[in-house]
């Protein structure tokens, strides 16, 4: 009898031991890994959607990229998303993803054509065919529905997809819903905000009261400079709430005709100050506070109320210091008359680098040889 070297030990102790994993459950090492390679997709699915809906702060920009986490996950050919309208019961807005384009659609006309068969799904039913993958979203009621297609000629759905399709389902739902109470309680706040603005305009007769065209300028320049939702949203509650503080202004100093003094300038420019104090308590409003509070510092420095410069501005507060400025050359002050259009932007172009984000007033101006742009500017000079 030979006995065996440490090698030849070795040696056998590896072939039992994977004789025993091919035996392990009635399971070969192939199907084994095949198993851990699924479990690990849904695991990654949960967390891709987890940290999705964890830095989306609305249901536009969630179901935008919902549709596009679906065609990574499950390689369809294109993907979309139905929200319901749970009052009213029908679908008021789509996101469709088609591994090219990526939009949203919520205008009536847009959205008037849906198929009777994802409208079922909205409402409760379930599709599952070679080629298409329909769930409802469902949480207290319907709240949408949620589809994955693949084109005639690539492969056919698999249980397994639609696994995965209810397991992303599940995850958005409840983001879905929270995002749509969220955008709710904004509406209301934003709406009586707008009141107060306007109950503050007739108590003060406010000459500062901006046009309505005004966050609209504001947001041109904001998506031009690449500026995500979440911000431009933190502007328009900016471009609303910037000059609150004014309600302690006296009448007086507003209203003159002639230079102010330094003593009233000094109360001109606590303002911002004043505002900051007035949103302080509601607390969504936080992430507002540095660009109402900023919103009269310069490009050098010498701005106030903490003479910041450059990029420690807040970028809302530097693109709502352009559009002050133009708003107040064009429609004019008590003691001095309007300046035209063209004469306000080479007054920017002047004073960019100084009191003005260069990049802020190349944007601008850029802007202003667009038509949709120059009819807002227009509808400024009142």
């Amino acid at each position: 009898m030979r006995w065996m070297n440490i090698n030849d030990s070795l040696i056998l102790t590896k072939k039992c031991r994977a004789k025993g994993i091919e035996r392990m459950n009635g399971l070969s090492v192939r199907q084994t890994f095949h198993q851990h390679n699924k479990y690990q997709m849904v695991l990654s699915a949960v967390h891709m959607v987890y940290r999705l809906v964890n830095s989306t702060y609305n249901v536009k920009e969630l179901s935008l990229r919902l549709t596009r986490l679906l065609c990574q996950f499950i390689k369809a050919s294109s993907s979309s998303i139905y929200i319901l309208d749970p009052e009213k019961k029908r679908v008021v807005a789509v996101a469709v993803y088609n591994n090219k384009i990526n939009i949203f659609l919520d205008k009536k006309k847009d959205i008037s054509n849906i198929p009777e068969k994802e409208n079922g799904v909205a409402r409760g039913k379930t599709i599952f065919e070679k080629h298409l993958i329909g769930l409802p979203l469902v949480a207290d009621d319907f709240l949408g529905a949620i589809f994955v297609r693949r084109k005639k000629g690539e492969r056919a759905f698999t249980e397994f997809d639609q696994n995965i399709l209810a397991v992303i389902a599940e995850q958005s739902v409840t983001a879905i819903k929270n995002l749509q109470l969220y955008e709710d309680q904004q509406k209301m706040v934003l709406g009586s905000i707008k009141f107060i603005g306007k109950l503050m305009a007739r108590q003060n007769q406010l000459a500062s009261l901006h046009a309505p065209v005004y966050f609209k300028i504001v947001k041109s320049l904001a998506e031009k400079l690449h500026m995500n939702q979440y911000g431009i949203s933190c502007l328009h509650y900016a471009s609303i709430l910037h000059d609150a503080g004014a309600i302690d202004v006296p009448y007086e100093i507003l209203s003159k005709r002639s230079q102010l003094t330094p003593e009233e300038f000094k109360v001109i420019r606590n303002h911002p100050a004043k505002s900051v104090e007035l949103i302080k308590p509601v607390a969504f409003l936080k992430p507002v506070l540095p660009i109402v509070l900023y919103h009269h510092e310069k490009y050098d420095g010498t701005g106030y109320p903490s003479g910041l410069k450059r990029e420690q501005i807040p970028l809302g507060a530097r693109i709502m210091a352009v559009v002050d400025a133009f708003e107040a050359m064009t429609i004019g002050r008590p003691y001095k008359d309007g300046l035209s259009i063209q004469d306000a932007i080479n007054e920017l172009r002047r004073n960019s680098g100084t009191q003005f984000d260069p990049t802020v007033v190349e944007t601008f101006c850029e802007l202003a040889k667009q038509k949709i742009f120059r009819k807002y500017l227009s509808s400024m000079k009142r």
